[in-house]
């Protein structure tokens, strides 16, 4: 007969457990387990994310969704990155623009420090439109640079406050240091991390109750690094801003040096997403969707005799 293991919820993410004897039927071992090999399978439900952790997941996903749409419009209006206080038109870092060619067709060429490449159908020029990013990339659709502003400001101001009521919740109930911090132990494991992670071999049992090093790593290089940066050179854009508060413009050198940070911010949010949404599909959709709505987790520890017979 399985057993399932339920664990009582604490302010902290991955709290000790407590064995609750579960009626056969109701467990989760499969018909088919024979008498002479119990517990074949243990099921453990852990209780992974609180409600404060879950609030603040579903409102960043719901920011970042539009901030980085909204973010594309307003790029799309000036659709060049430069560095340091003032626009060199004739030297930009980065321009996605409509080109015409000698025979008259137009095309979306983008330039990267002076290397030109083509990216019509994508940037620059897509379903005949001369536009940075594409309609289905930018909040709203048309070109609404007005429109987008108000979007993107908006929801930056709600991130910003999200992110620092989940920062004290988080210090308060010490997630941080419980939980997002990584150990000596952790950091001499990052070899071994990427390796299985590079094999699609993903932690199980008793490991995959806490994060792994990669995914703590980038946790905090999220909140205490990427996060603060993008909030910091948005304000720094801000001509209103700047005025209160210079030192600023001083810090990123400028206000186009911070456009461009901003850029290169945002698209690391992209890389961010990504990667964290490959890795929920690779481990398992409903249980890490699961367990992001209602808190509970589903750990299946497979027993030695279980995996000779396999």
């Amino acid at each position: 007969m399985a057993h399932l293991q339920q664990v009582e919820p604490e302010l902290n993410d991955v709290p000790e457990t407590v064995d609750i004897p579960i009626p056969s039927s109701v467990t989760a071992t499969p018909e088919t387990s024979a008498p002479d090999n119990p517990q074949a399978q243990r099921i453990e439900q852990v209780y992974r994310h609180t409600l404060p952790v879950r609030l603040g997941h579903w409102l960043n996903v719901v920011c970042l969704f539009i901030l980085i749409m909204s973010g594309l419009q307003i790029f799309n209006a000036h659709p060049a990155l430069y560095w340091g206080d003032r626009s060199d038109r004739d030297k930009p870092l980065l321009s996605i623009r409509p080109m015409k060619t000698e025979s008259g067709e137009m095309r979306g060429i983008t330039t990267i420090l002076g290397h030109k490449f083509d990216t019509t159908g994508v940037l620059g020029y897509s379903n005949g439109s001369g536009r940075a990013f594409p309609a289905w990339a930018t909040i709203p659709s048309a070109r609404w640079l007005a429109m987008g502003r108000q979007w993107h400001l908006f929801f930056a101001w709600v991130f910003v406050i999200n992110g620092l009521l989940f920062m004290a919740y988080a210090l308060i109930s010490r997630h941080v240091t419980r939980d997002l911090a990584p150990t000596g132990k952790d950091l001499r494991s990052i070899g071994k991390a990427i390796n299985d992670h590079v094999r699609l071999r993903h932690p199980s049992g008793e490991e995959a109750k806490r994060y792994n090093v990669l995914q703590k790593l980038a946790y905090m290089g999220v909140l205490f690094g990427l996060a603060p940066l993008i909030i910091l050179t948005g304000l720094t854009m801000s001509p209103t801003i700047d005025t209160a508060f210079p030192w600023l413009l001083s810090i990123f050198g400028g206000r186009q040096a911070a456009r461009t940070i901003h850029f290169i911010a945002c698209f690391a949010f992209v890389g961010f997403i990504v990667i964290h949404v490959s890795q929920v599909v690779l481990t398992g959709v409903f249980n890490n969707v699961r367990s992001m709505v209602t808190g509970w987790f589903v750990i299946k520890h497979e027993h030695e005799g279980a995996s000779h017979g396999a």
